[in-house]
């Protein structure tokens, strides 16, 4: 098992990458890909399965590109998981690593994401064995993309992903579109009516559902969402967006709160976040917890110190660190995540954090630290591009004591990590699994001056 979760394989010298199989697999391969170091390659014959595998639970596992690791045990996700790691900080950081602490998996391993987007297409992707029924399907689908394809959407009929009501919400509202003539958009002729459903749910039980259409019907729009709140009563934030561009984003248009509250809260060490339609937050909210709270031990704090929270989004580590230190600076690209910081700030009462909204690169500047100080500890969750080199040569000159760096790309982090290594040395590296049935993990190094 090798990166993005694919297993390796060779022939005459040649490496080639396989999706959809498990380590000890028996296939019979066809190349789909093919350059002058390596190949890539789909499974067209199973000749003898794998001890490592087990049964997918999911009927859309295969076809689906959510969860493309059901198809073996959780113990032997987090057993490639941690290798994953340790293969990226040695073969991409080369510096010397301490022993690693055993990957922390999550407790939930279905049912733990707090956010789901749904599509609407009125050309669903039909399986082989749709396909080879012969019979006529209905092409309304409401589910998620095929992996690869920005106009093909397979319907989903259950989901494992987040926990109730979702999937009955979900089945809901595409059950009342069908029943009502409400057109599914057509992403290729850019026409229809219903664009795109988005569902969040939060540990504090209250529950956010987001319709975005074509164009604005007021009596269609409010048809559905007095039907959704009647069937749905718990349903504390329903919100509409009217999205007429060529594309799904609504950072940039209005989103109508249309009944209760714009906002809900996830919860977390009795710290309250408030949580809107473009808020950004941890899609795994337990094991979010367990992320934060390993990256904060890692700070060592005291009380007196003084910490830079890079990256801070919409001021989670930030405000979830602020008791436990003197203050908290915290640097976000995006403004209207700064504004969320802010507000999560004074929900909660915490008067010690500062944040600022700007490009890392040029809010972290001397005129900065000379207004704040130097920082004692710095807290960094990159995007997974990692860090600008740019911000690295500033933490190389600032020099704090301590760098605690979580990232959820292991391989830009072991990047990062060795431009770092200057100064620099790892102390303590721990994985930590935020997405079971995928390939995905986090990683969190603790990095002290030499």
């Amino acid at each position: 098992m090798v990166a993005e979760g694919k297993c390796l394989a060779r022939h005459n010298n040649m490496v080639i990458f396989v999706a959809g199989v498990a380590p000890g697999d028996v296939v019979d391969l066809q190349i789909k890909r093919k350059k002058k170091s390596f190949m890539e390659a789909e499974p067209v014959r199973f000749r003898e399965f794998s001890e490592l595998r087990v049964e997918p639970f999911c009927e859309h596992f295969g076809v689906c590109g959510g969860c493309k690791w059901q198809h073996i045990g959780y113990d032997t996700q987090l057993h490639y998981k941690q290798k994953q790691v340790k293969d990226n900080l040695e073969r991409i950081g080369k510096v010397p690593l301490p022993e690693f602490d055993p990957i922390l998996g999550s407790s939930p391993t279905s049912f733990y994401r707090n956010k789901l987007e749904f599509t609407f297409s009125n050309y669903g992707w039909l399986t082989n064995e749709q396909i080879k029924s012969g019979e006529d399907f209905d092409r309304n689908a409401l589910g998620f993309h095929i992996p690869g394809r920005f106009d093909k959407i397979l319907d989903i009929k259950n989901c494992y992903l987040q926990p109730a009501p979702s999937n009955d919400i979900r089945l809901e509202v595409k059950q009342y579109a069908r029943e009502h003539n409400l057109s599914f958009f057509d992403v290729i002729r850019q026409e229809g009516f219903l664009r795109n459903l988005i569902i969040r749910t939060a540990n504090t039980m209250e529950l956010m559902v987001i319709l975005q259409v074509f164009y604005d019907d007021q009596e269609a729009i409010i048809g559905l969402l007095d039907h959704l709140q009647a069937k749905f009563p718990e349903i504390t934030s329903l919100q509409y967006i009217v999205n007429p561009k060529g594309n799904e984003t609504f950072h940039d248009l209005e989103v109508v709160c249309y009944k209760g509250l714009p906002y809900i809260h996830e919860e977390m060490e009795g710290i309250r976040f408030r949580v809107g339609p473009k808020s950004f937050y941890q899609t795994n909210a337990t094991q979010a917890y367990v992320l934060y709270d390993k990256a904060r031990e890692f700070a060592g704090l005291t009380g007196n110190e003084l910490v830079y929270d890079l990256y801070t989004g919409a001021g989670t580590i930030a405000n979830f660190v602020a008791k436990q230190c003197r203050e908290v600076i915290g640097i976000e690209y995006v403004p209207s995540a700064i504004e969320d910081a802010k507000i999560n700030s004074q929900i909660n009462n915490i008067t010690n954090t500062t944040f600022y909204a700007g490009d890392m690169k040029d809010i972290l500047s001397d005129e900065l630290i000379a207004r704040h100080g130097r920082p004692d500890v710095v807290i960094t969750d990159p995007p997974r591009a990692g860090m600008h080199e740019d911000v690295v040569k500033k933490l190389l000159q600032v020099h704090p004591e301590r760098i605690v760096y979580v990232s959820c790309n292991p391989a830009t982090q072991a990047r990062d990590v060795e431009w770092l290594s200057e100064k620099y040395e790892v102390t303590r590296v721990q994985p930590v699994d935020m997405f079971p049935q995928t390939h995905h993990v986090e990683n969190i190094v603790l990095l002290t001056a030499k």
